[in-house]
């Protein structure tokens, strides 16, 4: 009997232990799954880093729940119409990516987030900003391609920072085709460590690709 008793109560610790994990993953499979409409309108992405922000609240040991919100805020940035308000939003994604590095230091993904927190402000003003966040953003993708050099999102945002850079100042299709492709071989090899890290990115490499073209 007492060797039963003690079998039950190391059942029900293994299950009360398992559950929180499993409401993790499940809410975060729930956010992830919102992505695709969430990019309609940025009400609707603020509305997701702050679901996002609420796990990482609750599962404070957890890089992921950061990332992701800060992902959604930097995404935010750049489509705001209204450049008065980037730097502010930019501010945010920022505070949310540290916490996330701190707790996942020389993460290739992190870098890569850092560097569009970067382009987004240097979106503000082209012509002023380019010294400091163009510089700024270049060696977040430098980090982001040492840190992994199997992670394809380093590539894919040098690329499309390239392509959308005017060809006298050493950007344009030509020069974003060696990434984009260097990306999209990266993509087809690529394994996400589990359902919840990061995978975003290949349909938008394939679009560039045919743009170029």
């Amino acid at each position: 009997m007492k060797k039963l008793l003690t079998v039950l109560s190391i059942c029900i610790a293994t299950i009360s232990a398992a559950q929180p994990g499993d409401r993790f993953t499940q809410a975060m499979k729930r956010n992830m799954a919102a992505f695709d409409t969430a990019f309609a309108r940025t009400e609707s992405l603020v509305n997701l880093s702050n679901s996002f922000e609420r796990i990482a609240m609750a599962e404070k040991t957890q890089w992921l729940p950061y990332y992701y919100a800060a992902f959604c805020q930097v995404n935010y940035a750049f489509m705001e119409q209204d450049k008065s308000k980037t730097d502010a939003i930019a501010d945010k994604a920022d505070q949310l990516i540290r916490v996330a590095d701190s707790l996942m230091p020389n993460q290739s993904e992190i870098s890569c987030i850092r560097s569009m927190i970067a382009s987004a402000r240097l979106m503000v003003n082209p012509m002023q900003r380019y010294m400091q966040y163009g510089q700024e953003s270049e060696q977040h993708l430098r980090n982001a391609m040492a840190q992994d050099s199997s992670n394809p999102r380093p590539y894919y945002l040098k690329g499309q920072a390239l392509k959308y850079t005017p060809e006298q100042f050493g950007g344009g299709c030509k020069a974003a085709k060696e990434f984009l492709q260097t990306a999209m071989d990266k993509y087809a090899g690529f394994v996400p460590a589990s359902e919840l890290h990061p995978a975003w990115g290949k349909p938008q490499v394939e679009r560039l690709m045919k743009e170029c073209q």
